[in-house]
This record gives C-alpha cells, structure tokens and sequence, in this order.
C-alpha cells in the first residue's frame, strides 16, 4: 500500500472556494472592538438568506424572548456578535457536509444531522461548564468532520483495506485511514480551516477534536468538541464505518471535570433539544 502524498491532499483543499466574501467581513466586524451593531447589521441586510436565518433565530424557543424580534439591530443585540458570526459561518459551509459520503458508509444528510448533533452537544457542554463562548463551540462541533468532504474520494478507494485492517488489527477506522491514507480526515479538516482564515482556535478544534492533548491554543474547546463527537456516535446519529471504537480521551474529561454518570446526563438533556424541530433546523 502507498500512503497518498499531503500535497495532493492540499491541492484538493485548494479547490475549494473560499468563503464569501460577506462572511469575511462579517468575521472582521465581530473581531473588531470598535465595530457597532449598526455595522454588523449593514452587513447582514446584503445577505436576505442570511438575514432571514438571524431572525429566526431570535425568534425560536431556544431564546425564548417575549416578543417578536423584526428588526436584524435588535436581534443582533438579542444574540450577541459572536452568534453572528456562528450562524453566517454555519450556513455558508453547511452545503459541504450534506452529500452523500460513500467511503464513509455516509448517505446523503447523515454528516449533516451528524454535524448538526455534535454542535448541539458541543453548545450544551459548553454552557453547562460556563465556557464564554458557547456559539463557538456549537462551530466547531459542526465543522469538526469537514475534512471527511476531501477524503471521502480516498477513502472510497481504499475502502476495503481500511475495512480490512480495522477488523484484523482491531483498530478504529480512523487508525486505519491514517495509516493506509497517511493522513487522517481531522488534519485534511484543520488545512480546510485553515484556507477560509478561521480563528487558530477553530482550526485546532477541528484538527484534533480526536486527540486533545495535542492542543496548544484552547483545551477547553477542543475537550468540548471531542466529548460531543464521541457522545454522537454514542446516540448512533448518522453514524458511518467510521463510528466504531470511539473513545473518550481522559485528558478532556478531567479538563471539563466530566465523568460516566455525567455523560448519561447530558445524553439525555440533548436528546430533548435534538428532538426539538426549532433548534435543530436553525441554519
């Protein structure tokens, strides 16, 4: 077997399109501290999709607010900027993660309820434990397995090798797609984070959202996104070949303080919010 060459990898990174420019600009304005709603809100009027999601959001039971919000300045004010920014982000690249994903065993909208789950969870732990930045959180659980986009084609190849060795070396498919690929689809993630310009945080939630330890820029996010990606796989949402052998890295669960009784907690918590119509299908 000859492992793939990183630069051909990267070559197919490279052909996907950049984010909008419109989602740039409204990463700039929320990272700006001198940036005002009125700016926010000009910059989200250009967009009607975009617009039309901001005020359903503010409107859904998840906020709970006693009137109807009309107004984008007033449901910005409402969500604050960096849900701004979680919902311009969400919807640009949801359209990557619901194809079909046949090396993944993945039919058409599974990694898209898959991703949306994780999100889910990822933004329930997040508030639980009193993490600033719950919106965040719910990104990067949605855009933990993009990297799945650029394999797939890989793995589709080799998918009977990897198959193969899972079940003679008694590995996970993710061991096994990093040493017949060279490469896993969490790092192909972290290069496609890196190309749409994300926060260094984001890219590494993504990247090594299986293997915390390797974080160097914030734990305690990439500790969320792991426990909420095993938790996933756990409730069996959209679950492909690769949802075998999943496990939880003690690092992150003594970085959140989380333990087995906990995690049966949370699993039934989320469960309501999953089966809740008007949070999942916000973006």
């Amino acid at each position: 077997m000859t492992k793939h060459n990183l630069d051909i990898i990267v070559s197919k990174v490279n052909e996907m399109p950049v984010l909008p420019s419109r989602i740039n600009k409204i990463m700039e304005i929320v990272q700006d501290p001198n940036s005002t709603v009125h700016d926010l809100e000009l910059e989200i009027l250009k967009d009607q999709s975009l617009t039309s999601k901001v005020l359903k959001l503010a409107n859904s039971t998840h906020y709970g607010y006693p009137r109807k919000i009309s107004t984008v300045s007033r449901a910005t004010i409402l969500l604050g900027f960096k849900t701004i920014e979680s919902i311009s982000l969400a919807s640009t690249v949801s359209k990557f993660l619901i194809g079909e994903l046949e090396g993944y065993a993945l039919e058409e909208h599974d990694l898209w309820n898959q991703s949306q789950t994780c999100a889910i969870v990822s933004r329930y732990i997040a508030k639980n434990k009193r993490f600033n930045q719950p919106e965040q959180a719910y990104v990067a659980g949605l855009l933990r397995d993009i990297g799945k986009t650029i394999l797939n084609y890989y793995v589709k190849n080799e998918y009977n090798n990897i198959i193969e060795m899972v079940e003679t070396e008694n590995i996970s498919f993710l061991e096994a797609e990093k040493i017949i690929l060279g490469f896993d689809h969490a790092q192909v993630g972290g290069k496609v984070a890196e190309k749409w310009n994300f926060p260094k945080e984001l890219v590494e939630a993504i990247e090594y959202h299986h293997t915390p330890e390797k974080t160097k820029e914030n734990l305690d996010l990439v500790s969320i996104v792991h426990i909420a990606d095993a938790i996933t796989m756990m409730m069996g949402v959209g679950l492909g070949v690769d949802g075998m052998a999943y496990e939880f890295s003690q690092i992150a669960l003594d970085r959140l303080g989380i333990d087995e009784v906990e995690i049966e907690h949370i699993i039934s918590e989320v469960s309501d919010l999953i089966s809740d119509e008007d949070s999942f299908n916000i973006i």
